[in-house]
């Protein structure tokens, strides 16, 4: 076992250095985020703290790293494989870890990390305090609590680590579908111990619902501070109290829904949360009877992306639609102002065929090869330019991955579903459109999931509510029965290669011998988000080593949970954090209907047949 350890480890190293090193993708060139060590402490038990930190692809390739508490040296040797350590310590009072790199000749460099393990930490979770807005009552006398929703990561002061932006759903909220008046959306910065650094008040013009506000937090100008981008209207109030537009404006309807006013797009600061910029949301409503309806549930549809369209710098992206007419429009933020890029129009003749087939979701990445970003739009795909790139029409579904399925091939693959009662669930080429396999339905098909969760078959596994059981890279059926199997979020988590399952506030193993899942990890005390979609405020790899988090709010809503696998693993990877398709995949994860994060390479059981940018590993 350990042989093969250690293999894996030089693996990760050089697959690390042809990720962004690779000339024919370009991806030394993106302007990416400076990551810090990202060390975490968790208390495990009363008697042990689990400590976990970052492995990034800057580490030279002997890296090994030194522990300490409270300056007191706890690792007798340098740790080389894994990048955890597990202290026994069972004091009350708040204790600092400190991760130091050692190199060669086990010559140490400076502190790169630290954290501080606060007084009576709460065991198997890190606990973030909220403050809690206060009840609100709608224009018709209904009274409504908050409750913390979606949530994005962002470096908002250039530490290499880091914050939380938190957006808080009014127990009001509607779907397009629905008539009602909603409380306003809310917005939260908080470090990972509570310190509230803002709240953005999104007002009375900016409905509160899975489809209207999607916030994209990303450093835009390179200047290590992500911003945060979102469609405001009149009577926005920034985290600076400065009011946006006309502050008496109130265009809610008597049905509650808003038709009408103004709309715009506003830059935040991710550090204190003014506004820095605002300009007119592109596109305009216009005609409400254009999209498709005349009471917004086709032209209220939105969806948001950032995306290195350049293939050096990432831009914003802002859409409106998927049912009838789609429409994406590209945003470049120099600091200073928003410059439109390209708009993207399926009401121009020669896009015709891409009305339709939008998601309530995306995903990003570059299929092409090209060394620039391609936006996947649910059924079709848009290039960089702003121009089509192919439409499978396909139309509609609720779910859709994207990721290397097949670990013998470069290519990224998409798995997606359709709600048309025709075209059930579909495999294709990203880059071309071409579909690989297609299991048709006549039933509305609108979860589908993707996840390495069998060892026995190669790459990636597939499955939908109407897919007939659980399917290999072929195509074929290699379970089918799979009731026991989550469809809602995934999540990297024990320590091997293989994924998990996440839904709800449960983490589940699939067991490839017997066919069924069995819970992992169940987060007592706490409570998932969007219904029947069950999703996490957030998931992914935020802190600590390679494998991924859960955040989770409390369930007397007053506290989010960080929780963070102790389970010790063999492996030591480069942070998925580095992976652009990945990182972007965190900041659209919010985006209408949430999906798990996806890596731009395959990463499962068989890395060692591994196809990859035209690399053979063996």
């Amino acid at each position: 076992m350990k042989r093969k350890c250690i293999w894996i480890m030089l693996l990760s190293l050089i697959v690390g250095g042809m990720l962004f090193a690779q000339p024919a993708y370009n991806f030394s060139k993106l302007k990416r985020e400076k990551l810090g060590r990202g060390v975490v402490a968790l208390r495990e038990s009363p008697s042990t703290v689990f400590v976990s930190w970052r492995y990034l692809s800057s580490d030279p390739m002997g890296t090994a790293f030194q522990v300490y508490r409270d300056g007191k040296l706890l690792t007798k040797e340098p740790i080389k494989e894994g990048t955890f350590y597990r202290d026994n310590y069972s004091g009350a009072s708040k204790a600092v870890y400190t991760v130091q790199t050692v190199v060669q000749h086990g010559r140490a460099v400076q502190s790169e990390g630290s954290y501080t393990l606060a007084a009576n930490a709460p065991i198997g979770y890190l606990n973030i305090p909220l403050d809690k807005p206060a009840d609100g009552v709608t224009p018709s006398g209904e009274p409504f609590t908050y409750s913390p929703n979606d949530a994005s990561i962002g470096d908002v002061d250039g530490d290499g680590e880091y914050e939380i932006i938190l957006k808080w759903d009014p127990s009001n909220a509607h779907d397009n579908s629905h008539n009602g008046y909603t409380g306003s959306v809310l917005f939260d910065c908080y470090r990972l111990d509570g310190t509230h650094l803002w709240r953005i008040d999104m007002g009375r013009n900016i409905r509160a619902g899975a489809h209207y506000t999607q916030f994209m937090v990303f450093d835009l100008d390179g200047d290590n501070r992500a911003e945060v981008v979102m469609k405001t209207s009149d009577g926005t109030i920034d985290g600076k109290g400065k009011i946006i537009g006309d502050a008496n404006a109130d265009y809610r309807a008597e049905n509650g829904r808003i038709l009408t006013g103004n709309e715009f797009l506003t830059v935040f600061s991710g550090a204190t949360g003014e506004a820095l910029y605002t300009t007119n949301y592109v596109p305009e409503r216009g005609d409400l009877m254009g999209w498709g309806d005349d009471h917004a549930n086709r032209s209220d549809r939105y969806l948001a992306c950032v995306a290195y369209l350049d293939g050096v710098h990432p831009s914003v992206v802002m859409c409106r639609g998927y049912y009838t007419r789609t429409v994406l429009a590209a945003f470049d933020w120099n600091g200073k102002e928003l410059k439109q890029r390209w708009v993207f129009d399926s009401n121009q003749p020669e896009w015709s065929k891409y009305a339709g087939q939008g998601n309530h979701n995306l995903r990003v990445g570059d299929v092409d090869g090209d060394g620039c970003d391609e936006i996947m739009y649910g059924a079709c795909a848009i290039d960089n330019d702003g121009r089509g790139l192919y439409s499978t029409g396909m139309g509609h579904g609720d779910a859709m991955h994207m990721t290397q399925f097949d670990p013998s091939s470069p290519k990224l693959q998409v798995w997606d579903c359709h709600e048309n009662k025709r075209d059930g669930s579909s495999f294709r080429d990203a880059a071309t459109g071409e579909v690989l396999w297609q299991v048709k339905s006549p039933t509305d098909v609108g979860r589908a999931m993707a996840a390495d969760i069998d060892p026995t078959n190669p790459g990636v596994e597939m499955w939908s509510i109407d897919s007939g059981g659980l399917r290999n890279i072929k195509g074929e059926v290699i379970n089918p029965e799979i009731r026991s199997l989550s469809i809602n979020m995934a999540v990297w988590w024990d320590g091997d290669l293989l994924r998990e399952l996440l839904n709800k506030n449960v983490v589940s193993k699939y067991d490839w011998k017997t066919g069924k899942c069995s819970p992992l990890a169940v987060f007592e005390g706490s409570a998932s988000n969007n219904g029947t979609k069950s999703t996490p405020c957030l998931q992914g790899d935020i802190v600590g080593d390679w494998r991924e988090e859960v955040l989770l709010r409390s369930e007397d809503n007053s506290a989010l949970r960080l929780y963070i696998s102790t389970i010790p693993t063999a492996y030591r990877f480069h942070t998925f954090l580095e992976d652009p398709i990945y990182r972007i995949s965190i900041a659209t994860q919010n985006v209408a209907y949430n999906q798990p994060t996806q890596l731009g390479f395959y990463f499962g059981p068989d890395l060692k047949n591994t196809m990859f940018r035209g690399f053979q590993f063996k």
